[in-house]
């Protein structure tokens, strides 16, 4: 078993800790955040606690704050694992990033890379050989079509069917 550490204790921060629940391998899961009293600490405090936590993700939204957290905890020296919840279909061929999270009922299939530090939300189904680059996130009920390219650090809203070579503008969500 394992320590987790999340660092962001709002939304993001809530599923990440009930998918890695479910995933039943760590033995304490903690959070660090700025303005939330549940934390145990701030969120630069991680370079503190790598004696404790032996792994560590980012719940955050804000793509570019949440790869720059990933790049300085494996500095560190954490174990950035991708969270799969129990109740998510991933295809034995796919190949998800670390820092990535796969909600319920989420379908990733044959031959799907996924980057480092995605978010893939409950309902998504992303069908084969498609690439999903680092920092995206894939909102509730999106269709990724077979082939698809999605760029870097896209944001989908809810229920698009996303094509080849799909650009959104980013949406800032903290």
């Amino acid at each position: 078993m394992q320590n987790l550490l999340i660092l962001g204790a709002g939304q993001y921060g809530m599923v990440a800790k009930e998918i890695a629940e479910s995933m039943r391998k760590y033995d304490h899961i903690d959070f660090l955040d700025d303005n939330n009293p549940i934390a145990v600490g701030k969120l630069g405090d991680f370079e503190n606690l790598s004696n404790v936590y032996d792994s560590a993700v980012v719940a955050i939204g804000n793509s570019d704050f949440r790869l720059k957290l990933i790049e300085e905890l494996r500095n560190t020296g954490y174990t950035i694992p991708c969270l799969i919840h129990e109740r998510a279909y991933v295809s034995p061929s796919a190949r998800v990033g670390i820092g990535s999270f796969i909600e319920p009922m989420a379908v990733v299939h044959t031959e799907v890379v996924i980057e480092t530090g995605c978010i893939i939300s409950a309902g998504v189904i992303i069908n084969h050989n498609s690439t999903i680059h680092k920092g995206c996130h894939i909102n509730c009920g999106c269709v990724v079509k077979a082939r698809a390219e999605i760029d870097e650090k896209t944001r989908t809203g809810y229920n698009e069917i996303c094509d080849t070579k799909v650009k959104h503008e980013i949406r800032v969500a903290v």
